[in-house]
């Protein structure tokens, strides 16, 4: 991806907001790099939209300080910002064709009618809606009319796009086909996106970073594959995706790894020296019917069967009666698997990690 000249970095220093005596926010601080796709995730109530709104100008910050280029932008109003806006509903005119959707924000910032006729084209052309130009948003399918959203957006070349959870009203698979459109869209354009979700997997399919908020406080920030298999804590972790938790003893020092006892069995990974909970993703656990000979194992028993198609999902009951959960490949199920049997829960050292 070429980053635009006109994308923008955003600074945020210490940002609150107070809604009377309650704190939405707790200050926030982080920067979005210039041309980066930044996802702010989290549960319904964490403040991912309340920090966008304050990035918009739609709300002010109670306190702390934002910066677009280095430039102080903490009381500039939202329409001076010039950022490009999509919403949850679309937020398209009714009365107006797809054409005048787009050109709207153009005249409203003056561009001359040569520069619009191009700009338009163009931008139709990029989100695919060539043939719509004359319809109105009632004549168009959900996915044609988030298209619509997007290129009014995009049209005044802004130096940051926002996006509050704009594929929430789709169904599974025109979502996936958005996705795919939006990720499209930020390697052409090379803007800076900031993307608000609350669906895991969305997040760590389109961004360069994920920001995990939880109860107005940022959790953690950072690349897809690093907040997934490294999670800073345990929110973060139970978050982003099924995970199994084994409660460790006596954990000590072992080399470059970290060694704990849990059901009479000595366990060891990655984390950190006062972690006393060993977190496994179950995609990384096997089954088989005997200890193996390395890497780490426990003893289990089969109270559950889910056939799920390619995967059935396996549950699990280990020491202590602790529930385990794991996917396994249908067609290599370990002959005569059945709730009741007993089996060994087996996955590699490092891909396990302390919390």
């Amino acid at each position: 991806m070429t980053i635009n000249s006109r994308a923008a970095e955003i600074g945020v220093e210490n940002i609150g907001k107070d809604f009377g005596g309650f704190t939405a926010l707790h200050d926030i601080s982080l920067t979005v790099g210039r041309g980066e796709f930044l996802t702010l995730l989290g549960p319904s109530g964490s403040g991912k939209t309340t920090f966008l709104m304050l990035l918009a100008g739609f709300e002010d910050p109670s306190r702390g300080r934002m910066t677009l280029d280095g430039a102080n932008m903490t009381n500039v109003p939202a329409e001076k910002r010039g950022f490009g806006m999509v919403f949850q509903g679309y937020a398209l005119f009714p009365h107006m064709t797809v054409e005048q959707n787009i050109i709207f924000p153009l005249k409203v910032q003056k561009w001359s009618a040569s520069r619009i006729k191009s700009r338009v084209a163009e931008i139709i052309e990029m989100v695919g809606l060539d043939g719509h130009q004359r319809k109105r948003p009632d004549a168009l399918s959900g996915g044609q009319q988030q298209r619509v959203a997007l290129a009014r957006a995009l049209a005044s070349e802004p130096p940051v796009m926002l996006l509050d959870e704009p594929f929430s009203a789709l169904d599974k698979n025109l979502r996936g086909q958005m996705q795919d459109e939006v990720r499209r869209l930020h390697r052409e354009t090379g803007t800076t996106f900031v993307f608000v979700t609350h669906d895991q997997s969305e997040a760590l399919a389109l961004s360069s970073r994920v920001a995990i908020f939880e109860q107005g406080r940022l959790q953690q920030i950072a690349p897809p594959r690093e907040a997934y298999e490294r999670p800073e804590n345990r929110f973060v972790a139970e978050f982003l995706g099924d995970i199994n938790l084994l409660p460790l003893t006596d954990t000590v020092r072992d080399g470059v790894m970290l060694r704990g006892q849990f059901g009479g069995r000595a366990l060891r990974a990655i984390g950190r020296e006062d972690g006393q909970t060993l977190a496994v993703r179950p995609e990384y656990m096997t089954l088989t019917l005997t200890p193996p000979e390395t890497g780490n194992a426990i003893r289990a028993t089969v109270s559950d069967l889910t056939y799920l198609g390619a995967e059935t999902r396996i549950d699990l009951r280990g020491p202590d009666n602790t529930a385990l959960t794991l996917n396994h490949t249908t067609d290599q199920l370990p002959e005569g698997l059945a709730p009741g049997s007993d089996i060994w829960a087996t996955w590699p050292e490092q891909k396990g990690f302390l919390l």
